[in-house]
Parts: C-alpha cells; structure tokens; sequence
C-alpha cells in the first residue's frame, strides 16, 4: 500500500487553522496556523504558508476546507445549506476553486428554523455531525440528539443520516463574558484547585435543577455573593457559574424535539474534553448515558466523507 497523501484536510475556526494530510481516512501528518479572527496576512497567504512544506513534498494537492473559512468573516463566504442535510447535500453546497495550482474545497454551513420557530445557523458543526454518522453508523437510523457544546452550543436533531434541525444556546460565549467581563468573579483571588473546581460546578448544576423554573438572571449573582458571604474560593466560584449555566442549557434541551434527548439511546457529545465531561455530568444528572467523541477527528471523518463518497456510502 502507497504512503501517498490523497487529500489536505483542514479545520479553520476562528481560533485556529489545522490541517490535515490525509491518505483516505488515514491521517499521515498535522500542521497548525492562525485562526480566521486573528490573521496577520491574507487567508490564502496564511493557508499556502501552513502547508508549504507538504507542497514542496507531494506537490498540488486538494484541499478541504470546513468552519468560519467560510464565512462572511473568512476566505470566501460560502451559502448556507438547508435542513434536512446529509452527506450528498452537503456535497452539492462546496464552494470549489482554484488558487495556487490547488483545488479548493469549503464546506457549507447549514440554517433552519430551530424548535422555537427562530432562524439559526451552524458553521464547522455539521461536518463533525457528517464525521459522526460516518463512524458511528447507528446515527445513520431513526432519530438521534447530537450535542455539540462550544461557544454557541448545538443541540442538533439527526433523523436517518441526515442534520434535520438544531437549537442553539449561547451557554459558552455567555460564560466566557461573564467570567471575564463582569463584577461575578472579582470578589476573590483568582487560582486553580481541580477539587473545587469539580464540587464547585457539581453545586452549580444542583442548584439548577433544584431552582429549574427560577430564571437564569435571578441565580448569577449569587457567584459573587457566595464569595463574598460564603467565602467560596474564585476557583469553585467559576465552575458554580459554569454549573449554572450548562444545568440550565441542558434544562432547556430536555423538550426539544419531542423529548428525543430522553430516548434512551447515547448522546453523542462532539467538543473539548474538559466541556465534554461537564455536559456529560449535567446529562448523567438526569439519567441520560453520553458518549464523547472528538471534535478535531470527527471534522476529518466529515470531510473525508465529503471528499471521498466511497468512505461514506
């Protein structure tokens, strides 16, 4: 068997840029760069300086794209694909190009009108759900929840192999602007303890469920106050704010979609490890078994799908 790299495969997020030389399914070698938000040169200047090196050794080859590269903010702005969306709907929304004697390839986003009537909006997440009906085939039959928490957390529904619709919650970003641009966590000195930090965020998502119709702005001042009356350390006090908000998220997941979330099958979890195991937990709390799954795998798994229809169907 040849060692001949067949493809480059690349995540390109906001934050980072990582690519991928593939042989088929099999990943030979990885190489990182700068994140579509923070560029210092252009997007295609960025991308060809990543993966120089693999040029100069095997030449043009084709390059898969999926994430916020094809956003308004990004290289080329790629449209949006409607629910329902499976592999050969996908397939068809890539935008294809040239540049650089390489042909180029960015996966669409996908919208829908989401359970509460609204429009929404994925970008990066429905090639790790297309990465996950790949290697878990049950996905591809009946109806399944997929989870994706991240910035802007997804619920997704999959119905027979195919992204039908999705929710999504803005637990991550709120998060992140609470604990860093608020009055919540100022009122003791930060550091880093893993005990409190896990009873910290396990108090947070009790105190959720016990309070479950009590509105999330009527609990998040009580980050601070814990601290300041309760003595509660900064290190407990973040994982509190973080179990406030991901006990409620999960709360408001539990209807959607006609209760799917309880249907007894696994819920696939598709995100960082240490946030995989806190939604994890906050399922668990209510009977919900969970199976993590890698996020930067799954992105590959979903493009080379895309890529190559005979490792997807």
């Amino acid at each position: 068997m040849t060692d001949s790299p067949t493809h480059i495969a690349g995540d390109w997020g906001t934050t980072h840029l990582r690519l991928h030389l593939c042989r088929g399914g099999t990943v030979l070698d990885k190489v990182d760069g700068a994140g579509i938000g923070s560029l210092t040169l252009s997007a295609e200047a960025t991308l060809f300086s990543a993966l120089e090196g693999w040029a100069r050794q095997h030449g043009a080859l084709p390059v898969w794209l999926a994430g916020m590269v094809g956003s308004r903010n990004g290289w080329r702005e790629v449209p949006y694909a409607s629910c329902p969306a499976g592999t050969a709907e996908l397939r068809r929304a890539l935008l294809r190009f040239e540049a650089r004697g390489h042909s180029i390839a960015i996966a669409a986003g996908v919208s829908c009108t989401n359970p509460h009537g609204a429009p929404d909006v994925m970008r990066g997440e429905e090639t790790q759900i297309l990465g996950a009906i790949a290697t878990h085939p049950s996905l591809g039959h009946g109806r399944s929840i997929v989870a994706l928490p991240g910035t802007h957390t997804k619920w997704a529904l999959v119905e027979n192999g195919k992204l039908v619709s999705f929710q999504t919650s803005l637990s991550g970003e709120l998060y992140a602007l609470l604990r860093d641009r608020s009055t919540l966590l100022k009122a003791s000195a930060a550091e880093t303890n893993e005990v409190a930090e896990r009873h910290g965020f396990e108090a947070g998502l009790q105190r959720s469920r016990e309070l479950r119709g009590v509105p999330l702005s009527h609990l998040l001042f009580e980050v601070r106050a814990r601290q300041l009356i309760q003595n509660m350390t900064h290190a407990a006090a973040s994982t509190y704010l973080s179990g406030l908000i991901i006990g409620q998220d999960v709360l408001g997941a539990l209807p959607l979609f006609d209760g799917t979330l309880r249907a007894g099958k696994a819920v696939p979890i598709i995100g960082a490890p240490k946030l995989a195991e806190f939604y994890g937990i906050a399922l668990a709390a209510h009977g919900i078994e969970t199976l993590p799954l890698d996020a930067t795998a799954l992105t590959i798994a979903g493009l080379n799908a895309l890529a190559h229809p005979d490792i997807s169907e």
